[in-house]
């Protein structure tokens, strides 16, 4: 999400330590998805099928929430991202949303992560003036881990 790493990326850099393993600025679908030897070519056509089902949309990005080890800015409207979420999670079962830890996911997009309450009031002071803004999403990038840095597996157009 470009857009969005135009406005966070930096803080993202200095306070999110999976920005510095690669990962660009982005609302989690599903995490984890599947290990990365079941990622084959039937897996990708099929994920790609399913993606292709929902169309592109426009979120706004106009204020901070807070997990307790994380400092996030919400998308709204949020519903086509959940519905993305359910249709894949629906697709593969055995790839819960965040291992079916939470009750509800929420779609977020990371800037700081842990890191204390007094770094996340700083952070939201020096990324207020540049809220809101908008990003349009046409597609899904699927991204895999190899334990060190986080790499694009590939890209999923929506409809």
């Amino acid at each position: 999400m470009p857009v969005a790493d135009a406005v966070v990326g930096g803080q993202r850099m200095r306070f999110d330590e999976p920005a510095r393993a690669g990962l660009p600025a982005h609302v989690t679908v599903l995490y984890p998805f599947l290990p990365v030897e079941r990622i084959g070519a039937g897996t990708l056509d099929a994920l790609r099928a399913l993606v292709s089902r929902h169309e592109g949309f426009e979120v706004v990005f106009g204020g901070f929430g807070r997990f307790p080890d994380a400092l996030w800015l919400a998308p709204e409207p949020a519903e086509p991202l959940r519905a993305l979420t359910e249709a894949i999670s629906g697709r593969w079962p055995e790839a819960p949303p965040y291992e079916g830890r939470f009750a509800e996911v929420v779609p977020h997009l990371t800037v700081a992560s842990g890191q204390s309450s007094e770094v996340y009031a700083a952070v939201e002071g020096e990324l207020g003036a540049g809220l809101p803004f908008a990003a349009r999403v046409e597609e899904l990038q699927l991204m895999v881990s190899d334990g060190t840095r986080w790499h694009e597996r590939a890209v999923f157009r929506l409809g």
